[in-house]
């Protein structure tokens, strides 16, 4: 355990990290899921809807530096191009 009054600082400022981080993560799997869900159904609407959301989640983790940037990146890139293959 922390023996200094800085080191039990950042140990506490580390446990809220985490927890923040934690609870974004949760969500970008929840959208990236429901939006995999819509594209196996095959509704368009619900498909595009499912997309916009799931990229905005993980745009949103990229910025807040949950998720590398690069990362977000290629599972947008990935659902978007399994939506549309879906859609052909």
């Amino acid at each position: 355990m922390a023996n200094t009054k800085s080191a039990e600082k950042r140990h506490r400022q580390s446990l809220k990290r985490r927890a923040r981080n934690v609870n974004v993560r949760t969500t970008v799997k929840d959208a990236v899921k429901s939006a995999r869900e819509a594209i196996a159904s095959k509704d368009g609407t619900k498909t595009t809807d499912a997309l916009k959301a799931a990229s905005k989640t993980l745009n949103k983790a990229a910025s807040k530096g949950v998720l590398h940037k690069r990362t977000a990146a290629r599972r947008i890139s990935r659902l978007a191009k399994a939506a549309a293959k879906a859609k052909a």
